[in-house]
Parts: C-alpha cells; sequence; structure tokens
C-alpha cells in the first residue's frame, strides 16, 4: 500500500531542503514515500531501503538515499538506531508512538516494547538530576528466549 506524503511532512521536507538550498525533488519524494509505507516497527538500513528502491524507482542514487535519510531523521520523520551490528538502521516514526527496543546479540533480533513505569522513572532520574530531557533512546542487549534454549539444547 503506497502512502502520499501528508502535505504538513512535505511543507516540512521542503522547508529542510530549502534551508539546505535544496528542492524537494521526485527521488527525494518517492524516498520518503516508500519510508512512510513501510510496516510498523520495520528497522531498515540505507542500503536496504536502496536496494528496495533500485528495482521500482529508477533515477533514485544511493547517495541521494543516504542524504534523504539524514533530513528525515533531523525532522524526526525517521529515527536512526545503532543495534550493534555494524551499521545504522532506521524506522518511521510517523504515527507511531514512542518504544523502546530489545535487541538479541546472537541473532540480531529486535522486539519493539513500551512501558509506562520505564518512562516515568526516566523522568524522575532526569529531574532529579536536573535534566531537562529532549529525547530519549533506550535499548536493552540480551540473548532472545530462541537462543538461550538452542544454548541450553
Amino acid at each position: 500500500m503506497k502512502k502520499d506524503l501528508t502535505s504538513e511532512i512535505k511543507t516540512e521536507l521542503k522547508e529542510r531542503l530549502h534551508d539546505k538550498d535544496l528542492k524537494l525533488t521526485h527521488p527525494r519524494e518517492v524516498i520518503a514515500e516508500k519510508i512512510l509505507s513501510a510496516k510498523a516497527g520495520e528497522h531498515f538500513s540505507a542500503d536496504e531501503l536502496w536496494e528496495k528502491l533500485r528495482k521500482t524507482a529508477k533515477g533514485v542514487s544511493k547517495a541521494t538515499v543516504y542524504r534523504t535519510l539524514n533530513l528525515l531523521v533531523e525532522k524526526k520523520i525517521v529515527e536512526e538506531h545503532d543495534f550493534g551490528k555494524g551499521q545504522k538502521y532506521y524506522e518511521r516514526m510517523v504515527e507511531r508512538p514512542h518504544h523502546d527496543h530489545l535487541i538479541c546479540v546472537q541473532c540480531g533480533r529486535i522486539v519493539e516494547f513500551e512501558n509506562a513505569e520505564i518512562e516515568r522513572l526516566q523522568e524522575v532520574i532526569a529531574r532529579e538530576s536536573g535534566f531537562k530531557l529532549s529525547y530519549h533512546s533506550h535499548k536493552l542487549f540480551g540473548a532472545c528466549p530462541r537462543c538461550r534454549s538452542r544454548r541450553q539444547a
């Protein structure tokens, strides 16, 4: 299912590009639309995104994918993650609630979770330390049940 860019996101992108003396070109728009049509919870690398686009969107260069991802991260339309796999991963943040991640260090599986108590504790800790939080990214690394059971077998 293709999702067209909302006028709000399109306006934000145009403004950000204008700040850099760039325009919202067709390739940049195609990249943003591909990301917004991704399933909630789908994490992808820039190279994986480019591979998908290369098959369907002629004229989209790998460099344009990387530059567009950086712009989308700046505008908080996309979030960038380091899951300890040697490259950065991305996920769309539009129309998504805040969530955190459990990452299996053996198989690379990523599980998203939400926990109100963790969110509350982060606020308390920040306040007690005199911090005013702007954003956060919570990642927990360990072994998933499947990998743990394989090790014990």
